[in-house]
Order: structure tokens, then C-alpha cells, then sequence
């Protein structure tokens, strides 16, 4: 059976080890962050040791293959096969844990292994209850062979440390074949370099189609021997003989071009073995980008989730390119480019609220960003969806990437160069793949063009409308005027009937039978949804829903309908990703991040207000269960950010950030224009409701704050009470 965390033991294990580093580290950002939260329930959220998007996410991977284990490690769970040095985080399909290592003592079978029979791999128990993560440092005890495991990291290069007992038969193991569950191992290498060095490479197939990732490795102490242990390559054993707690160190850097690339990147970003120093300086780039928030609020549960939050939100996008710029494009071609590359870009999710994010937090990197997925069209033929290790892998619906390049040009992004981004959106919009061909000729993408063919259209539709805002901000009037009328397309699907969004034939005729609790995950209309939540999938045109439902007091009464709908989901397939739900209303899947803030811009923000900070209080919470829903790359994080300000940009490039209700009680935030502060004045769980604004000290009469006026820096106050006040 598997063996649970002890959590309280794994805590006071964290805070042990941050008070031994020093005063000044207790007083850290990275202090507020617990690593743990959403490793539990469906949050699949990486555990182990990175940097701020790094290439190398060093940490455990266990057993499991299953959807849960996405990241390769669950709360449930204490088996460990590895420390692999690429993982996801938070994503609802599993790959990558690519070059594992583990230290051995003794004859193992080579394999994965099953939990069932303890002598069927090389896996062991790890103790949880003595287990240490912390941003950059990870720890814990291997029970089966007496090892304690440290690793730490830089951007490209895992640090490895790893205490032996005494033995003639200590090794580390380089398993080339298990990666992460859809992936298997196509092509593997490994070559001796020297007495204490290896390298090699591991090409595999999954979600990531051809992925290919190269390895150099370095270790502390000369190896008594080198032994291949199986006729395909995939598993190698590296002989030691040890003294009772001997530390052997390894360093495995990566790279996506070469093995000399990777090698290359060691000497650049660690020469030395000084395992503190290096994890020192994790922790040091962790607070340099945790620092860009200095948020403050007299509750400690708030502050651990909004700097949780803000720690999540950069594992991905992923460095790509080696140090001298090298990287592998979408071609398979080695390119050099002269900014970062970043990959895994999980775009369906982040186009809502991480990329918005980072339009304001990581403006230059947003900018290389945004230049990586330009590249990326130009590679593939179509802006990216769901980017992996350089593999389009066309995960999700619609056309996600164009939103983020058009937010870039609305915001006048430094260092995109705007009409060159234009061109590669709207050449992107007209590719006939992915049902478009249909779209465009019937105005509508018909249930007969492909599965989850409504869901499909409207967020093709909300891709359209970012591309009329880019075209506005450009002055191209005629792009402006087609693409706002293509963004019209989901009114096509709206019944006035039953008013909700339902499925259409080519001939015009409605899909039967209908019920808008109905959910067969990805085998409908819909993607991991109902009619309930896809009827507000409009972002880019509230003005659009208004005019369907005829007034806009309609319209709120449907909108309040939504929270007071039963939470029943019917179905024998209804999708797991359909969780933390108020009423219908789904916020542990991406299409419902919007639909609070919809009631500000209807004019009754108490009631944007009440819902937030229900969300906030009720499905984020300090525990591995604390995410509902995937965390999905950093999107979840990120809406907790975005909201916990006061703020939220629901069009897709709309340059506009709708109020809701703080819960930081301030924050100063570094912008490109110098320092933007956000102040919530008498903030308390009953002063929820916004009653005035101003704005560098001049009141403010809009119910939204441009990104302008964030970007140049100020200060935003609110002034938070108990009535029910419009803005």
C-alpha cells in the first residue's frame, strides 16, 4: 500500500531547514512559498528543484503512469523510480521526465517496476516524513537502500548529492528508458567521457511526437566501473564503493541541440561542486523574481498563497535554447537566435490570465516570448497551441497563441516587432486545419466538421476578436472590420429557446438531444464543459451577449442563474476537469476564469466581488489539495494573482484590467515605468466591496485600469467597505 505524507512532519522538516540557512533567508519571499500545494487531488504541480523557467526540473519521479502522476508525483503516493531532470507541472497529460538517476546500493532489477512487488525495479519508498522542498532545494530519505537524495538546480544543470552508507556495491544508475506516462524511449545513448564523466542523449515519442534531449554528467568521485545493463541501451550503472555517509555529487546539465551543447552549458552556469553556494543561488534567483510583487496582508495564509501562486507561475514557459543562444526549432532544425526560446507553452490555458500576467511582471521576457512563437509560425506553418520540447503537439481547441502575440502588439510590447507579429497571426487564422475550413465557409464550425466543434469555434471566435483589437491598435481598418464580424461567429450557436449555446448541424438545424448539465469531456460540442459554461465563452464580446439575451438585465439574471444552478454533472464520461464549482460555474477548468468578472462590466461589481473572494477563500487553500483543477502551466496560479490585486483582463488583448476585490492589502509591483502601487484601504473578509478609487491621487470613475497606467507606474488605491457600491 502506498505510504502517505506525514504532512506535519514534512512542514516543520521546511521550516527547520530554513531557519538554519540564516536570518536573512527567514525573512525571504521564498519563506512564503509551500511547494507542496497542489500536489495533491487533480493539481498535478511539479515538486522538486528548478529555477525561474528553467530548462531543468529536478526532482522525483515515481511509479505511477497514470493522470494523476502528470508530473511524476502525488501527494498519494511515496514511490520514487528517479530523479528525472524535465517535468511538467500542472499539466492534464504526462511527459518528459527525461535522463533519470538513481542511486543504488546492491543488485536491483532494471525497470520501472511495480509497487506491488518490491524487488520488481529499482524504485524505493521515500520517507515523506523527513522530506525538505523549498524553491531550488529539494531533499529526502530513500528507506530502501539508506540514501538521502539532495538536488538543487540552474537554469540548464541539475545538482545532484547524494549520502551513501557504507558499501562495495554503491552506483548511480542513468535510466535512459522510463520517462513520463504517454512517453517511451525511442533512441538512447551513452558514451564514458573520463574517469568521472558521461554523456548521451534520449530521443522519445508521446505527447511530444519527436522530442530529443541531450546530456552531459559530471560526477564528484571516479567511478570504479561503467555497466551497460541491458542490449538496448537504456539503462547504465556507474560503480562505486563508499564510505559510511560518503557524498558522491553529480551535475547532469541538458541541452535540446547537442551533447557538446549541454556540455557547454555546464561549464557556463556551474563549474564547481559547491552545493550550497548553488542552492543558495536558486533561492536567491527564486526572491530576485518573486521580489517584482512585494505584496503585503495581515493574513498568513493569503501571503503563502499569493507567493505560492507567484512560484507557480514560472516553471513554464521553458527555457529551450542552449547558453550561446542554440536551440531546436519546430522544424527540427538547430537554430541561434538572439533572445531566449522559450517551449512548453500551454497556451489554452495561459492566454487568460498568466500571459496578461506577464505583460505587467516579465515584460522583456514576455517580449521573448512572444518572439519564440512567432519563430515557431514560421517554423510550422500556424502559430503554436499546445508547444513541447519543440513538437507542435495540437493539444486543445481554437487558436490559443494568436491571443497572446495580439495582446503584445495592443500593448505595444519593446522589442516585438509589431507588423511582422500581424502578419503571422492572420496568416495563422486562415490555415485550413483543425476544422477552420469549415468555420469560414459556413460562418460556424458545424458538428459534423469535428469533435468539441462549438468549443472549437468560440475560442477560434475570441482568437479573432484579439486579432480586430491588434488590427485596431495597428490602424488597419479593414482587418478590423472582417475579424470583428469572424469574432461574431459563436452567435450562431446561441438558442433563444432554451437560452444557452448548443451544438449546430451544416443545415442549420440544432444537435438532440440537448441538456446543459451534459458533459462527455472531450466526445461533444463542448471541451471539458457543459452548456452552462460555454454560453459565457465570449470574452471578446459581452456587448455581443447582451444583445442576444435582449437587455442587459437579462443577461445578469442568467449570469446569477450560473452560481445558483445545481452542481450536478450528468454523464457516464463527464470530465474530471470540471471541479471547484459554484453552481455551474467551473473554476478548475479555464473557460469559466472570465465569467465573475462579467458582472463588473455589467455594472453590478458587488456582485464580481462576492464571487472572488468566495473563489479565493474556498478553492485555493494551503494544503496539498489547495488548486482546484489542474494547475495547468501557471494559469490557476495566476488568476489568484491577478484577483488577489483587485484586477483582471477578461478580452483577449483588451488592454483592460476589470476590478473584482483585493485581498492584498498592498502591493508594489516593478513595471517598466518604475513602481505601480496597489493600495486596499480598511480591507477586511467584510469590507469586500469596493466603494471608491483613485488613481496617483485623482478619483477615478472607470470600473477597470488600462495597462498604460500600470505599465508607467502610480499608485491605485481602493477604498474597501461593507456597501454594495457601483464604480
Amino acid at each position: 500500500m502506498r505510504k502517505a505524507i506525514n504532512l506535519i512532519g514534512a512542514v516543520a522538516a521546511a521550516v527547520m531547514a530554513f531557519s538554519c540557512t540564516g536570518s536573512d533567508k527567514a525573512a525571504s519571499l521564498t519563506s512564503y512559498v509551500d511547494p507542496r500545494i497542489g500536489c495533491g487531488e487533480h493539481g498535478h504541480v511539479f515538486v522538486g528543484a528548478n529555477v525561474p523557467f528553467g530548462m531543468v526540473n529536478v526532482g522525483p519521479t515515481s511509479i505511477p503512469q497514470t493522470w494523476d502522476w502528470c508530473s511524476g508525483y502525488h501527494a498519494s503516493d511515496s514511490t520514487v523510480i528517479g530523479f528525472s531532470h524535465t517535468h511538467l507541472s500542472g499539466t492534464g497529460i504526462g511527459d518528459l521526465f527525461d535522463i533519470t538517476l538513481m542511486p543504488v546500493v546492491g543488485d536491483v532489477t532494471y525497470a520501472r517496476g511495480t509497487e506491488e512487488d518490491p524487488q520488481s525495479g529499482l524504485w524505493s519508498y521515500a520517507d515523506r516524513t523527513r522530506e525538505v522542498v523549498r524553491p531550488g532545494y529539494y531533499s529526502v530519505p530513500l528507506m530502501r537502500y539508506g540514501i538521502t537524495a539532495e538536488m538543487t538546480a540552474t537554469k540548464r544543470v541539475g545538482l545532484h548529492r547524494y549520502t551513501f552508507p557504507q558499501s562495495d556495491e554503491a552506483a548511480n544508475v542513468v535510466d535512459l528508458m522510463n520517462g513520463g506516462c504517454w512517453d517511451a524511449a525511442t533512441e538512447t545513448g551513452l558514451e564514458q567521457v573520463s574517469e568521472t564523466a558521461v554523456k548521451g542523449y534520449r530521443f522519445s515519442e508521446g505527447w511530444a511526437k519527436n522530442q530529443k534531449v541531450f546530456f552531459y554528467a559530471e560526477f564528484s568521485k571516479p567511478f570504479d566501473a561503467l555497466e551497460q545493463k541491458d542490449e538496448n541501451g537504456r539503462f547504465f550503472r556507474l560503480c562505486f564503493k563508499t564510505a559510511g555517509d560518503e557524498q558522491i555529487l553529480a551535475k547532469v546539465a541538458l541541452s535540446s541541440v547537442s551533447e557538446d551543447g549541454a556540455k557547454a552549458n555546464m561549464e557556463k552556469e556551474l563549474q564547481g561542486w559547491d552545493f550550497e553556494a548553488t542552492a543558495n543561488a536558486a533561492d536567491d534567483l527564486w526572491n530576485k523574481e518573486l521580489s517584482i510583487v512585494k505584496a503585503e496582508s495581515s493574513d498568513p495564509e493569503v501571503m503563502t498563497l499569493f507567493y505560492t501562486a507567484m512560484y507557480h507561475t514560472m516553471f513554464h514557459p521553458t527555457t529551450m535554447n542552449d547558453c550561446n543562444g542554440d536551440y531546436r526549432g519546430a522544424d527540427d532544425v538547430v537554430r541561434n537566435a538572439s533572445h531566449d526560446t522559450y517551449t512548453v507553452l500551454s497556451l489554452w490555458d495561459v492566454y487568460r490570465a498568466q500571459m496578461p500576467l506577464f505583460t505587467i511582471i516579465q515584460t522583456e521576457r514576455y517580449a521573448a516570448i512572444v518572439n519564440s512563437m512567432i519563430n515557431i509560425a514560421k517554423q510550422q506553418g500556424k502559430v503554436p497551441v499546445w508547444h513541447l520540447w519543440g513538437n507542435e503537439t495540437d493539444c486543445m481547441v481554437g487558436n490559443p497563441g494568436i491571443p497572446c502575440i495580439a495582446d503584445a502588439i495592443v500593448k505595444d510590447i519593446p522589442g516585438v516587432d509589431k507588423e511582422d507579429a500581424f502578419n503571422v497571426i492572420k496568416a495563422s487564422s486562415n490555415v485550413d486545419d483543425r476544422g477552420q475550413g469549415d468555420r469560414l465557409k459556413y460562418g460556424y464550425m458545424p458538428c459534423e466538421t469535428k469533435q468539441q466543434s462549438l468549443a472549437e469555434d468560440m475560442e477560434c471566435a475570441i482568437a479573432d476578436g484579439a486579432i480586430a483589437n491588434a488590427a485596431k491598435a495597428l490602424g488597419k481598418t479593414e482587418d478590423f472590420e472582417e475579424y470583428t464580424r469572424r469574432s461574431h461567429s459563436y452567435r450562431n450557436y446561441y438558442d433563444p429557446e432554451v437560452m444557452f449555446m448548443r451544438g449546430k448541424h451544416a443545415d442549420g438545424s440544432w444537435v438532440e438531444p440537448f441538456n446543459p448539465y451534459y458533459s462527455n469531456h472531450t466526445n461533444s460540442v463542448y471541451t471539458e464543459g457543459n452548456a452552462w459554461q460555454y454560453t459565457w465563452l465570449a470574452p471578446q464580446d459581452l456587448d455581443g451577449l447582451v444583445e442576444l439575451y435582449g437587455s442587459k438585465e437579462v443577461t445578469i439574471a442568467r449570469l446569477d442563474s450560473l452560481f445558483c444552478a445545481s452542481t450536478e454533472i450528468q454523464g457516464e464520461n463527464k470530465s474530471a476537469d470540471m471541479s471547484g464549482l459554484i453552481g455551474q460555474y467551473v473554476h478548475g477548468n479555464e473557460p469559466s476564469h472570465h465569467i465573475i468578472y462579467f458582472y463588473t462590466m455589467l455594472g453590478e461589481p458587488w456582485k464580481a466581488a462576492d464571487k472572488v473572494r468566495e473563489v479565493l477563500s474556498t478553492l485555493y487553500f494551503t494544503s496539498p489539495e489547495g488548486i482546484s483543477g489542474n494547475e495547468d502551466a501557471g494559469q490557476m496560479s495566476a488568476w489568484y494573482i491577478l484577483s488577489a490585486l483587485g484586477f483582471y483582463q477578461v478580452e483577449p488583448a483588451g488592454a483592460r484590467y476589470w476590478f473584482g476585490s483585493p485581498v492584498i492589502d498592498k502591493a508594489e509591483i516593478q513595471v517598466p515605468g518604475g513602481k505601480f502601487t496597489v493600495i486596499a484601504n480598511n480591507n477586511s473578509k467584510e469590507n469586500k466591496y469596493i466603494q471608491k478609487v483613485t488613481l496617483n491621487g485623482q478619483p477615478y470613475d472607470k470600473s477597470y485600469i488600462e495597462y498604460q497606467d500600470i505599465v508607467k507606474g502610480g499608485e491605485l488605491v481602493f477604498e474597501m467597505g461593507t456597501e454594495k457600491c457601483e464604480l
